[in-house]
């Protein structure tokens, strides 16, 4: 299923702990997380005795064979997941990651989508693949000659034709979720309303899911054992958790639109990189300005003062000390537009980390300086 980037601040530059890479698809890594072994191992258990029913007397070699059709397995699954990053990809959403884990599999897509049209299509291929791998599975299962090949061809079938239905369910953090978040948001025009109907939706999903194992009874006949209770349980914090943090996603997104880089922009003072810290200040103070830049004998900024590393000069120290060496080089990614709001201000923002940022006009002028402390209040005021 595919999973929007987090909110940048819980955004991580490194692979997630527990994983290791195996390739590259479609630009994205592909991952496998430890707890994929542990799911190895349960479907090797679990498929042992119908290997020994087909091939009687292989002994050990009958969990090797529920291993490798584990991997079999989990080939379709990564093919579910190849199909929802090649479509992001097709609308220009850079896919960082393709996870395989317990539950299944995770495409980690950067940003959200744009229209309706869009999330309901990232969302739906993967199902949709699932259920197409599964139906070429059912018609080569007719022509395997009976066996382990027949044995494997048959579990594809019903296990991508269940993947694929199941994911259809319209309740977050499924796929269905995301396509029920595109019909609202298509119907009310409102993104945020979509996510919050199919969290809510998933979150009740969710709680049939914990109480499936006691309605086996009534429904099918069945009595549950207890590995029908743990999977219930695994399934429904799965479930509540990825719909709630989809939610908080969604409100932590409404709010971005009140960020502008232009209203959170401080006055800020130039100034020669050797002159006297003290006397930098002074004249900041004087100026009502909230920030200091270095700049060049040309005039071109060249720094960005450091407010913790000024406050952190003692006093009678700041006459002798250049006010370049409290500065930061204005390296790439420390300019910003002034005009950058929202999602696109808080991308830029993680894009590169800094405590101060230059803000110019369109025509290299500067605008300001933005300090990350600034955004982060603001965003707290919003949300109240």
């Amino acid at each position: 299923m595919p999973e929007t980037t987090p909110p940048p601040e819980a955004q991580q530059s490194s692979r997630p702990p527990g994983t290791f890479r195996i390739g590259s698809i479609a630009g994205a890594d592909v991952l496998v997380s430890s707890s994929w072994f542990l799911i190895a191992i349960l479907i090797a258990v679990l498929v042992s005795p119908r290997v020994e029913e087909v091939t009687p007397g292989l002994g050990i070699w009958k969990y090797v064979a529920g291993l490798a059709f584990a991997v079999v397995l989990y080939g379709s699954v990564l093919l579910h997941e190849v199909s929802h990053a090649y479509v992001a990809r097709h609308y220009g959403y850079p896919v960082r990651t393709i996870t395989l884990h317990f539950l299944g599999g995770a495409t980690a897509v950067q940003g959200e989508a744009r229209r309706p049209k869009e999330e309901f299509l990232i969302a739906v291929v993967g199902p949709l693949t699932s259920i197409g791998v599964g139906v070429i599975a059912l018609g080569l299962w007719f022509v395997t000659p009976e066996g382990l090949l027949q044995v494997a061809v048959e579990g594809l079938v019903l296990a991508n034709l269940f993947v694929g239905v199941l994911n259809l369910i319209p309740g977050l953090p499924l796929d269905g979720g995301r396509v029920l978040k595109a019909g609202v948001w298509g119907l009310t025009r409102d993104a945020h309303r979509g996510t919050l109907v199919a969290g809510w939706v998933g979150r009740g999903v969710a709680v049939l899911a914990l109480l499936w194992p006691a309605a086996l009874p009534w429904l099918l006949g069945v009595r549950a054992d207890f590995f029908d209770y743990v999977l219930a349980v695994i399934v429904a914090v799965f479930l509540w958790t990825g719909a709630t943090q989809a939610m908080a996603s969604a409100r932590f997104r409404s709010r971005l639109p009140q960020l502008e880089a232009r209203q959170l922009a401080r006055r800020t003072l130039a100034v020669p990189g050797e002159l006297p810290l003290a006397e930098a200040v002074r004249r900041a103070n004087e100026a009502h300005a909230g920030s200091i830049v270095t700049v060049a004998t040309d005039g071109r900024p060249v720094g960005l003062v450091n407010e913790s590393a000024v406050q952190a000069t003692p006093e009678d120290r700041r006459p002798w000390v250049a006010t370049a060496s409290v500065a930061r080089t204005l390296e790439r990614g420390l300019a910003l537009p002034v005009s950058l709001s929202g999602e696109a201000l808080i991308v830029a923002l993680t894009r590169t980390p800094a405590e101060e940022y230059l803000l110019v006009e369109e025509d290299g002028a500067v605008a300001g300086v933005l300090v990350t402390a600034d955004v982060d209040a603001a965003y707290r005021a919003a949300g109240r």
